[in-house]
């Protein structure tokens, strides 16, 4: 499950080196116009995320999963089909439209043998594996970049779409018996739909965590531009991102170790805060006290906001889809799709806003904090 999820991870992460080459041999005239090729992942995903949720209910995880792996391979196919920009754009929006099986079906899956407490526990614990990939990603790609073009990422993105089919078939088993089933009708997946957006509990974490994580998304559209380009770090930039990922993935192990003790809610909201808390400081400290951003402050102030964001991962999903364990297919794409939605367009606004300082970056994870405390407080029971 960590490998299928970590596809989409992949497909973003390992490009960025390649961003600015890319830009040149495309003909792409904006700077910030390329910063499409990653956020355009996000825009097939949140278009997938409603289709494959469904679809897993109805005719098994593992069904669902060869589908959208097959699409990703597809769109991976096209990318390098023609040199151009709009044709990689269609590219790229397949690889995140197919991607989106991964994300939704796998914790379905999980879900299927898990909950509570517990599957927050695995969740977190997949994190882990999960994180050491977009964190190795973008030093792959600089890797292959030394022997090949930037198509030779794209071959890379259809060896291992290919080879999760492989261990898809021998090596996962359907969690999801026939008379679980649920058939794919309008009717079923309107109820189901509806079912999750009147679920309060699930109303609220689902919201939280979309805006939360635009932010990242933020971060992940502007930090090449950030880390390579305002703070010339050149080809080190991948060793930086990739040490920041590693922020993420640690968090998510101290996470799989609270959260049978203190319980999600209370580590969530406890993260949300101290992200509050700390970007707050640190756009006092930029814009007031040293307003000449040095590498090494931005980079202490994105460790610190990781480790918080690491627990945020696992956490805000488990807690919105927890209460809808028996429509957890089509939830989850619920879930996924509205979530995914949010996330992109904030974190393209916060991408496109980039002005060559860090300030957008750390005011959206600031603002965005705040929002997510409020609405997970509006969200519980009166």
């Amino acid at each position: 499950m960590a490998f299928l999820m970590s596809l989409a991870a992949l497909a973003i992460d390992a490009i960025m080196p390649a961003l600015d080459i890319m830009r040149q041999t495309l003909g792409v005239v904006k700077e910030n116009d390329i910063q499409l090729v990653i956020s355009i992942v996000f825009l097939g995903m949140s278009f997938g995320l409603m289709l494959y949720g469904p679809l897993s209910d109805a005719h098994g995880r593992k069904n669902a999963l060869y589908l959208g792996i097959s699409i990703f391979v597809i769109g991976s196919f096209l990318s390098i089909l023609l040199n151009d920009f709009r044709v990689v754009l269609m590219g790229r929006f397949l690889q995140g439209f197919g991607a989106a099986a991964c994300r939704v079906v796998s914790t379905a899956l999980i879900r299927d043998k898990f909950k509570g407490a517990e599957m927050g526990k695995i969740m977190s614990l997949i994190m882990v594996i999960f994180i050491i990939v977009p964190a190795l990603a973008p030093s792959v790609g600089q890797l292959i970049l030394f022997f090949a073009p930037w198509q030779g990422i794209f071959v890379l993105f259809i060896v291992l779409g290919l080879l999760a089919l492989i261990l898809l078939h021998f090596k996962q088993e359907e969690t999801l018996p026939l008379e679980g089933r649920i058939p794919m009708s309008f009717n079923n997946i309107l109820n189901g739909v509806l079912e999750t957006l009147r679920n309060r509990k699930t109303r609220g974490y689902m919201i939280a965590s979309g805006l939360i994580f635009g932010a990242f998304v933020g971060y992940l559209s502007s930090a090449q531009q950030i880390l390579q380009v305002q703070f010339n770090l050149g080809k080190s930039f991948t060793i930086y991102f990739g040490v920041l990922a590693l922020f993420i993935g640690v968090s998510s192990f101290i996470n799989s170790k609270l959260v049978m003790r203190f319980g999600m809610e209370k580590l969530s909201l406890l993260s949300l805060v101290s992200l509050g808390v700390v970007s707050g400081i640190y756009l006092i400290i930029i814009n007031f006290i040293y307003p000449e951003v040095k590498i090494y402050g931005f980079l202490a102030y994105l460790g610190v906001s990781f480790l918080f964001v690491g627990i945020l991962f696992g956490n805000l999903n488990t807690l919105a889809i927890e209460p809808l364990g028996h429509i957890a297919g089509t939830a989850n794409s619920v879930i996924s799709s509205i979530q995914t939605f949010l996330s992109v367009g904030i974190g393209g606004m916060v991408g496109h806003q980039y002005n060559g300082t860090v300030i957008p970056l750390v005011l959206s994870f600031f603002i965005l904090s705040i929002l997510s405390i409020m609405t997970i407080f509006l969200s519980r029971d009166k």
